[in-house]
């Protein structure tokens, strides 16, 4: 029995060995293939070849040493001059094949950028930067104009759009021929025109959506450049830096190598949309005691005439839109009430297909399509008699802004649900301050709004720790269809001056010009805006927190910022961004001791990258983006491998089992 014993145990090592072994060749790691590769592709030859003259053929083919592939075309290679139908562009193994299929211009210089879209087919590194030239005749035009694209009113860079130039110095020359050398903007706004003969250019930009290289839709946003362009070449040096180590941690040696620097490299085009918008009614309608006239723009007030009441009848009350794109008329007469459809003669701003906006009269007819039938109106009311049910009260709304804490800088805001009677109004609304545990009246100001009727503003000068109470009685007040107000009470306390921090902002190279200054959150968005009097702004009672400054120079001084028009060579209004960080800390006065000097100059590089939306691409090194592929497909391998270790070792311990009982049993005659 005992040597029984020591050949099932030696049966069972055997097995566990014979196991182990089956483990470990399922254990199948990828194999090293050595270094990476992070070298983009290199050019072996081109057809036709580099700066090739006298050109006849549109097809070009360039070779590289692998296999590559390029990253939508259509979106990142710039051809110029532009072309009406964009070419074939193909990648067939380690060539890429380009076919113009418009027709080649005479004794013109083409160039071909492919920016950064051209990449090696297996670890994508891509070619910074690459182009390719050939000209027509017997001259490859080769100045180069680069700079910034940004928007005008908050500096953002612009992405995807066009920069073109002219050598005809017409102003017609924008809007009426396509550009003679174009190039597009990266994600940081930067654009590069290549292959530019020596001469005198008008540079120009624009967001081309029909794609015909030209300014035909003044709805499209556009840049100009002031003066003209020439540009140069000259000599430059700049210095090449090599390392010891692979990481670039250790300098070898720093070499200044020479260069040829292309200028101008620094131009900086603000682009505006014109304050052109399409005008057109987009519609009208009539919903119970209002109609409306909504146009798909800013127009000028149009005419509104009854065609079926009395036209000298004062049947409306007005409420507008500030540009007037929004017209609510709320019917105050009865007799106008009780007519089913409305009728009116309408003349209004029409865009025509030149662009010009002309007057244009037509007959609306408004119908209230919510309008229940009279009998159904009777029927309603016969069941609420004889249910014996009381009517439900509605009461006329006041939205209105306070809360529990105020700030010193707030007005307080009324807003009716309808227009209102408003006799005596100011008598009726009132603001009562804490003193002595007792709530006494204080004289309001109360404006309405210009543009809307129903919008009240009462205005205070608040200090600070007072308390208040606002109270309007109930049915105090009545609109104008006869809904009065339920009681409207609310208290609030104006916040402390240790809650607050004070801002001032000194200034330098605008005392000539009017401006001001807008304070911004993290967000970009203006929360409180400041006029610059005798060169400083000043911010009282700002709330602690981050902050950012953008100064407005107020060419026309009329407290905002104001867009540009190509037609009458109008730039828009300089914004310019302070590169400080405004910290502001409760019950802490800050003022800068050195002013911000205003240097539209370095617009390019003004806005902090904290509050900027259209971010530059961070570009990781090619080596970290293959150590961390590698990293996580060893992560996927050795998941995958602890799965299968575990499946075999529930299969190894399971066929053991069986083996080891099914022994035990025929060498001790079944007592297992």
């Amino acid at each position: 029995m005992l040597h029984s014993l020591k050949r099932y145990i030696s049966a069972s090592i055997l097995l566990g060995i014979i196991a182990t072994i089956i483990v470990s060749c399922a254990n199948m790691a990828s194999p090293s293939g050595g270094d990476y590769d992070f070298d983009p592709p290199k050019v072996v030859r081109t057809s036709p070849g580099f700066n090739a003259t006298n050109v006849k053929s549109g097809k070009i083919v360039i070779e590289f040493d692998e296999n590559v592939t390029i990253e939508r075309p259509s979106e990142n290679v710039i051809i110029t001059p532009p072309q009406k139908s964009f070419p074939s562009i193909t990648t067939v193994n380690r060539k890429v094949v380009i076919e113009l299929r418009d027709p080649l211009l005479p004794n013109t210089t083409y160039t071909i950028d492919f920016t950064n879209s051209i990449a090696d087919n297996n670890e994508k590194n891509p070619i910074e930067n690459f182009s390719y030239s050939f000209s027509t005749g017997d001259i490859v035009d080769s100045l180069a104009i680069s700079g910034k694209v940004l928007e005008a009113n908050n500096l953002e860079p612009i992405k995807g759009m066009y920069v073109g130039l002219h050598s005809n110095l017409n102003d017609t020359a924008f809007t009426k021929t396509k550009f003679e050398r174009i190039s597009r903007t990266n994600e940081s706004g930067l654009f590069t025109i290549r292959g530019v003969a020596p001469g005198k250019y008008r540079l120009y930009a624009l967001n081309d959506a029909n794609r015909d290289y030209m300014y035909d839709n003044p709805a499209e946003a556009i840049a100009f450049f002031d003066t003209t362009v020439e540009p140069a070449s000259e000599k430059a040096t700049r210095n090449d830096t090599t390392f010891v180590d692979k990481d670039k941690k250790i300098v070898d040696t720093i070499k200044a190598m020479e260069y040829t620097r292309f200028l101008p490299d620094n131009i900086v085009l603000r682009s505006f949309k014109s304050n052109f918008q399409r005008q057109f009614l987009q519609k009208h309608e009539r919903v119970q005691n209002k109609v409306a006239l909504y146009f798909g723009a800013p127009t000028e007030m149009p005419k509104i005439e009854p065609l079926n009441f009395d036209k000298d009848k004062d049947w409306y009350v007005l409420e507008k839109t500030l540009k007037n794109d929004t017209l609510i008329y709320w019917i105050k007469d009865k007799d106008v009430m009780a007519i089913d459809t409305l009728a009116f003669k309408v003349t209004y701003l029409k865009t025509d297909s030149l662009n010009q906006a002309i007057p244009i009269t037509d007959t609306l007819n408004f119908t209230d399509r919510t309008r229940r039938p009279v009998k159904e109106e009777k029927k309603k009311e016969k069941k609420g008699k004889n249910d014996n049910e009381e009517p439900e009260i509605t009461f006329l709304k006041i939205e209105n802004n306070l809360s529990s804490t105020w700030d010193t800088h707030n007005n307080i805001s009324l807003l009716f649900d309808e227009p209102i009677i408003t006799d005596s109004l100011s008598n009726k609304i009132r603001l009562k301050q804490l003193k002595d545990s007792v709530y006494n009246d204080v004289p309001l100001i109360l404006e309405v709004d210009s543009l809307n009727p129903r919008k009240y503003t009462i205005k205070n000068r608040w200090k600070y720790d007072e308390e208040f109470q606002l109270e309007i009685d109930s049915a105090s007040i009545y609109s104008i269809y006869g809904l009065w107000n339920d009681r409207l009470e609310q208290k609030f306390k104006v916040k402390s001056e240790d809650q607050y921090g004070q801002l001032a902002i000194w200034v330098a190279g605008v005392d000539t010009i009017t401006s001001f200054i807008e304070l911004l959150d993290k967000s970009d968005k203006p929360i409180r805006k400041s006029k610059v009097k005798d060169r400083v702004a000043v911010f009282k009672d700002v709330a602690p927190g981050t902050y950012y400054a953008r100064i407005i120079l107020d060419e026309n001084n009329n407290g905002m910022w104001d867009t540009g028009d190509y037609s009458q060579k109008k730039q828009p209004e300089m914004v310019c961004y302070s590169p400080k960080v405004f910290e502001i800390k409760a019950f802490f006065e800050h003022e800068e001791q050195d002013p911000w000097v205003i240097d539209p100059s370095t617009l390019a590089d003004q806005k902090p990258l904290e509050i900027t939306k259209q971010k530059p691409a961070e570009k990781e090194s090619r080596k970290k983006q293959m150590e961390e592929k590698e990293e996580k497909e060893n992560q996927q391998n050795r998941r995958n491998n602890n799965s299968r270790d575990r499946d075999q070792n529930r299969n190894s311990n399971r066929g053991n089992s069986q083996y080891g009982s099914q022994n035990m049993n025929n060498q001790y005659g079944g007592q297992y």
